[in-house]
């Protein structure tokens, strides 16, 4: 059941999220860039290409969606704020991915193991830790094959520093903890660096 606090907070953070939408949705070419260049860099430690679904929680407005779409995958994209949705589907009329407006804190309207991977790109750290291990059960529920949490390493920048601490999420314990937390919640872990300050933490769901 989710509480009235919690529901209070949900609300606040979609207002922000849909007020922020129209400037993610600005740099949509740039990220589909910078996400298409990952995905070719760490080819031979994860190809991508050998299977069929995969679930992109916490989507925005669509750019991975779109490079997992281009790449042969059956892709679906889940988003709490209804307006970074309606910009993510401006914006693949045509691609056959799917949007879904739901919030995995408070569980996702999928079937257990409905996709063979599920990957969440640099929302994590945003979280509290309590809801970071909500994140990783609902997303080791809904994974057959692997779930991928793309998200900062320890590798931390100045500007990166600052950044965070103005958005107010857990960067810094987030970057503190996170392979023991993935250890906690998953079977295995594999780390692979996309650059100095990102990387790809693949984890077999339990």
């Amino acid at each position: 059941m989710v509480s009235v606090k919690n529901m209070k907070k949900d609300k606040k953070e979609n207002t922000v999220f849909d007020t922020i939408a129209p400037i993610y949705g600005r740099f949509f070419d740039y990220q589909t860039k910078r996400y298409d260049a990952a995905l070719d860099k760490i080819k031979s430690e994860l190809d991508i290409s050998g299977y069929h679904s995969i679930v992109d929680v916490g989507c925005g407005t669509g750019a991975l969606c779109s490079v997992l779409n281009q790449r042969g995958l059956c892709v679906t994209g889940v988003d709490s704020s209804q307006r970074m949705l309606r910009i993510a589907e401006e914006k693949q009329k045509y691609a056959g991915i799917k949007f879904v407006n739901a919030s995995v804190l408070e569980g996702l309207p999928f079937d257990d193991k409905s996709f063979d991977l599920s990957i969440a790109s640099h929302v994590a750290h945003g979280l509290k830790e309590s809801e970071r291990g909500k994140m990783y059960a609902e997303m080791s529920r809904i994974t057959k094959q692997l779930v991928i949490i793309y998200d900062y390493n320890q590798n931390r920048s100045p500007l990166t520093n600052i950044l965070e601490w103005l958005e107010r999420g857990d960067y810094f314990n987030f970057i503190r903890k996170v392979r023991q937390e993935l250890k906690e919640n998953f079977l295995e872990i594999k780390t692979i660096d996309v650059d100095i300050r990102a990387s790809l933490y693949v984890c077999k769901p339990r």
